[in-house]
C-alpha cells in the first residue's frame, strides 16, 4: 500500500515538474512577429555551375565569439554561405574566435595561410593593419577585411588620415562594406512610428521631454568614428521623420563589447528622460537595460525578442552570406574579388529582423517595406539635406578625400569607398562624452 501510495505521489508530481518546465518554456516564447519579407527585386547571383574543390579551405577571424551579437552575425552568415555552396562548415572551414585587433590578428591570419586557406576573412576594424601585413606575405590568398578603408589606397593609411609610405596595400586585400544606414534608418522609423503612438496615447512622460517640448530619445555607441556616426545619424532621421520634434544623446562606451557599459550607458540615457533606446554596440547589455526599465528598444545584428519580449521593436544587421558566397566564387574561379564591395538592399545584404508584433505600432511592417523600396530605387535618400542643419544651416557641400560628397540635394554615404564617411554633427544629437580609443577610465557622460 506504501509502494502504491509513493508511486502515484511521485508521478502527481513528475506531472507538477513537467507542467511547470513547460510553462517556463511557453513563457520565453510568449511573443508573436511579424515577418519582414525579403526584398522584391533581390539580385542573386547563380552559383549552381560553381564547382569547388573538395579541399578547399575559409578561413575566418572574429574579434569575439558568438557571445557577440556583432561577431555572431558574421559566423552565422559564413556557416550558410559554405552550407549553400554545398560545402562543409566542419571540412572547409577554419574560425578563429576572440582573435584581438593586435599582431594576435595577424599570427591568426598566417596560420591560417599556412594551413591552405584560400580566402581569409577578418570581421573587426581594428584587424586592416594585421590583415594587410599578412596579404603582402602570402600574395597567393585572398584577404578580405570588413569594415576598412584601404582597399582603395597606394599606402596605408591609419584611422587619423597618417600614411604608412613603408606599408603597401597589395592587390589581394580587399575591404567590404554594406549600405547598413539604409537598414538604421528603416529601424529609426519603426521607432518613430512607436514614438508616435506613444504621444498619441499620452504615454511620454514629463521627464521625457526637453525644455521646449521635444521628446527624447537614446543612443548607445561603441566609439565616436564616422561608422557610428553615420549609424546613430540614419537612425535618428528614421525616428525624426515621424515625429520631427526629437532630440537624442548619444553615450559612448569605449568597446565594441562589454556588457557592462553597454547597461551603464543604456541606464543613464534612461534616466535622463530618453523615452526610446538604439544602439551601436554588440552585446545585450542596453536590450536588457531597457526590459528592465519598461523602454522600447531597437537593438543591432540581431533580434532579442526572446530575452527582451517586452520592450524589443527591431533591429537591423549587415547579412553577410552575399558576401561570402561572392569572394569564395570569385577565388575559385581565379576571378577578381572587388578592391571595395559594397552591399546594399538589392544584394541582400542590408536587412531588417522580423518586427515585434506585440510593441511596434500599427501599420508599422507596410511603412517600412514602401520605404525599403523606396531606398532600394533610389528615390528616397537618408542623407537628405532637406532634413537636417548643421548648426542650423544647411549642409551644401562636404568634401571626403579630396571629392565633394554632396550633390544632388543628399549627402552621398559610402560611394567613394564602402566604409562610412558621414561624420557630421547634425543638429538635435548631443553627445555625452567623446571616445576614439579604448581606455579604462570611463563613465556614460565623461567628456
Amino acid at each position: 500500500m506504501k509502494k502504491r501510495l509513493f508511486a502515484i505521489v511521485a508521478c502527481v508530481v513528475l506531472v507538477a515538474v513537467i507542467g511547470i518546465c513547460f510553462a517556463a518554456c511557453n513563457h520565453k516564447n510568449d511573443y508573436n512577429e511579424l515577418e519582414m519579407p525579403a526584398y522584391e527585386d533581390l539580385e542573386v547571383p547563380d552559383y549552381s555551375d560553381l564547382q569547388i574543390p573538395k579541399d578547399f579551405k575559409f578561413g575566418a577571424i572574429c574579434l569575439h565569439g558568438e557571445e557577440s551579437t556583432y561577431d555572431k552575425n558574421f559566423i552565422d552568415a559564413i556557416k550558410k554561405a559554405i552550407t549553400d555552396l554545398g560545402l562543409s562548415v566542419k571540412d572547409n572551414l577554419i574560425l578563429k574566435t576572440n582573435i584581438a585587433e593586435t599582431t594576435a590578428c595577424y599570427t591568426a591570419a598566417r596560420d591560417l595561410a599556412d594551413q591552405g586557406c584560400k580566402v581569409i576573412f577578418a570581421d573587426s576594424f581594428g584587424h586592416e593593419p594585421f590583415m594587410v601585413q599578412a596579404a603582402n606575405e602570402f600574395p597567393n590568398v585572398q584577404f578580405c577585411h570588413a569594415t576598412g578603408t584601404n582597399a582603395h589606397n597606394e599606402k596605408y593609411k591609419d584611422s587619423t588620415g597618417n600614411v604608412d609610405e613603408t606599408t603597401t596595400i597589395p592587390s589581394n586585400f580587399h575591404n567590404a562594406f554594406a549600405s547598413i544606414y539604409e537598414g538604421r534608418y528603416l529601424a529609426g522609423v519603426v521607432a518613430g512610428m512607436k514614438l508616435k503612438d506613444m504621444i498619441d496615447n499620452n504615454q511620454i512622460k514629463d521627464n521625457q521631454k526637453d525644455a521646449n517640448g521635444n521628446v527624447k530619445v537614446g543612443y548607445v555607441g561603441a566609439f565616436t568614428y564616422a561608422e557610428v556616426i553615420s549609424g546613430y545619424t540614419s537612425w535618428f532621421l528614421g525616428v525624426r521623420s515621424v515625429v520631427p520634434n526629437t532630440v537624442m544623446e548619444v553615450s559612448f562606451t569605449g568597446s565594441w563589447y562589454d556588457v557592462t557599459r553597454e547597461k551603464t550607458s543604456a541606464e543613464y540615457l534612461i534616466n535622463k528622460g530618453c523615452a526610446l533606446i538604439s544602439q551601436h554596440a554588440d552585446s545585450m547589455g542596453a536590450p536588457s537595460a531597457c526590459e528592465e526599465a519598461g523602454v522600447p528598444n531597437v537593438s543591432y545584428n540581431g533580434s532579442t525578442i526572446e530575452a527582451c519580449p517586452e520592450t524589443f521593436l527591431v533591429s537591423s544587421r549587415i547579412d553577410w552570406t552575399p558576401y561570402i558566397k561572392y569572394i569564395i566564387a570569385q577565388t575559385v574561379k581565379k576571378e577578381a574579388i572587388d578592391d571595395d564591395w559594397l552591399g546594399t538592399i538589392a544584394t541582400g545584404s542590408v536587412v531588417l529582423t522580423n518586427l515585434n508584433a506585440d510593441t511596434v505600432a500599427e501599420g508599422t511592417l507596410k511603412k517600412i517595406v514602401e520605404l525599403r523600396k523606396q531606398l532600394a530605387e533610389g528615390t528616397l535618400h537618408v542623407f537628405d539635406t532637406e532634413t537636417f542643419t548643421v548648426g542650423n544651416e544647411k549642409v551644401t557641400s562636404h568634401m571626403f578625400e579630396g571629392k565633394e560628397v554632396v550633390k544632388d540635394g543628399y549627402f552621398h554615404e559610402s560611394e567613394e569607398i564602402s566604409a562610412p564617411y558621414f561624420d557630421l554633427r547634425i543638429d538635435g544629437i548631443t553627445l555625452a562624452n567623446e571616445i576614439y580609443e579604448a581606455t579604462d577610465n570611463w563613465s556614460p557622460n565623461k567628456k
